[in-house]
């Protein structure tokens, strides 16, 4: 993107899911992990991210990465605690949301770099991650 002292505006949205159903057990390799976003030419902005179980589950830590390399050196940028919970026709599933990354605060990644995701439970069902993000 060529320097300018004109605003910045984002050019396109989207939202993106990814599927864990692996135990990620280390904080700095990809092992395990998902890679849920790729930045946008110009770099792009994260606006929200959450994970939602599919099946029933136990209390996990639920991760958050950004990789400038495709995943060859991860930065462990969040950690939240998705609650356990019974997964029923009667009960609404929660989803637990990643509290950095917000529409005020986003998260900023590069062109080039990568979003990942990891739960730190093994879940056969897998958990959903979704992302919200914004292309400049």
């Amino acid at each position: 993107m060529t320097a300018t002292n004109k605003p910045a505006f984002a050019v396109s949205g989207r939202t993106l899911n990814a599927v864990t159903t692996a135990a990620k057990t280390t904080y700095n390799d990809s092992t395990n992990g998902i890679s849920l976003v790729t930045a946008g030419s110009n770099g792009s902005i994260i606006t929200a991210v959450h994970g939602t179980p599919r099946a029933t589950c136990t209390a996990s830590m639920l991760q958050l990465y950004v990789s400038p390399d495709a995943g060859t050196t991860m930065h462990l940028v969040e950690t939240v605690l998705m609650a356990a919970h019974t997964v029923a026709l009667t009960t609404e599933i929660p989803s637990t949301d990643f509290v950095k990354p917000t529409a005020a605060t986003p998260i900023f990644i590069a062109a080039g770099s990568t979003l990942w995701v990891g739960n730190g439970v093994a879940l056969a069902g897998g958990v959903v991650f979704t992302a919200s993000v914004e292309d400049y």
